[in-house]
């Protein structure tokens, strides 16, 4: 477990996205493996009644996932849940095959405990992302699936349909499903979360998901808004009563203290320096809404202190993707350790009981 930091400087010398597809294919492999995930869940198991979390008629083991983007095509579900993840949610999946944006389009600062990525929905298509998910249907755990538009959809305004697509071919897998309206990595998908748009964008798939496909439904937005647009977008969750909120995105702002050579790189930024604006986003949701809109909160959650702190915040849920790795196969553990400590430490007894109180 704690052999990762050694290991760690030997990986970050590489490429970050060909470090990760080998990270993903390996996942891959074992997820196919009953006995491997076994193994893996002996190793990095651990699980207390304090963690427990309740949301969308489901209790989750813990309120710590992975974050869209790690996962894009649904092949390594059943590993991640094994290494002490609560829920994976995956994607982001688009109808047809999208090779993303051109290479190199992820990197790593590691002074800045971050990365920068511009990888623009990269995904095998909706087709294979399904036949992934049957493998491994009964393992897969509780998933959330993240869904978008082609690029050229975008452009051609047909967004909402792209979105039903994905929706309803894979209706028989996830718990929950966010739409991705807060990508900087796909020209103009941001405009999407301007209010009118995304009211069309939103009502659309709301009226016409069958009954098959009527799971939670929540939209994942960017840090970047500013407070008026933030209203927006909650008159508009508010009236089409959706059921929740990703908070938040990647950021295109580079804050001036950022000190590795890849600052400059054009992506959405991640990791440590994004946190406390993702806090003060999902804050604001939570007063706006009176603590009544759930929220996944996502953005520098690294430690179990981050965790208490999105919380505290107005958060029910939260996900990683740089905390992971940075952090390594034992992160999801040692969150969870770190996170029982303090509430003993704290005497808090529920993560009910602390939801909100940090504002």
């Amino acid at each position: 477990m704690n052999g990762y930091r050694f290991l760690r400087p030997f990986l970050f010398q590489g490429d970050s996205e060909q470090i990760h597809e080998q990270a993903i294919r390996g996942l891959h492999r074992v997820s196919q493996s009953a006995r491997l995930c076994a193994g893996l869940d002996r190793l990095y198991g651990f699980e207390h009644k304090k963690l427990e979390t309740r949301l969308f008629g489901q209790t989750f083991s813990s309120p710590l996932g992975i974050a869209a983007g790690f996962d894009k095509n649904g092949v390594a579900a059943p590993a991640l849940r094994a290494l002490g993840f609560a829920f994976v949610e995956i994607g982001t999946v688009t109808p047809l095959p999208q090779t993303g944006n051109p290479k190199p389009r992820m990197f790593r600062l590691k002074n800045d405990i971050a990365l920068i990525n511009r990888m623009g929905f990269p995904n095998q298509g909706v087709a294979e992302v399904g036949r992934h998910l049957g493998r491994t249907y009964r393992a897969n755990g509780y998933l959330g699936l993240n869904v978008g538009p082609n690029k050229e959809s975008v452009a051609a305004g047909t967004a909402d349909t792209d979105c039903l697509t994905v929706i309803e071919r894979l209706a028989g897998f996830p718990g929950y499903i966010v739409v991705n309206v807060s990508s900087p990595n796909t020209a103009q998908l941001r405009q999407l979360q301007g209010k009118e748009a995304l009211h069309q964008l939103l009502s659309r798939i709301v009226a016409e998901r069958t009954a098959r496909s009527a799971h939670p439904l929540l939209v994942k937005i960017a840090p970047d808004l500013t407070d008026a647009e933030l209203d927006d977008i909650l008159q508009v969750v508010t009236d089409l009563n959706l059921d929740g909120i990703v908070a938040t995105n990647t950021t295109i702002a580079r804050p001036a203290n950022l000190q590795h050579a890849a600052k400059t790189e054009p992506g959405g930024l991640s990791g440590r320096p994004l946190r406390e604006r993702s806090r003060a986003v999902v804050r604001r949701i939570y007063q706006r809404t009176s603590g009544l809109l759930p929220i996944i909160a996502a953005g520098g959650i690294f430690t179990g202190a981050d965790v208490l702190a999105a919380i505290q915040s107005g958060a029910t849920l939260v996900q990683t993707y740089t905390g992971f790795v940075y952090r390594g196969p034992g992160m999801a553990e040692r969150v969870k350790e770190e996170l029982v400590m303090a509430m003993e430490r704290e005497g808090i007894r529920s993560l009910d009981d602390i939801r909100g109180i940090g504002l």
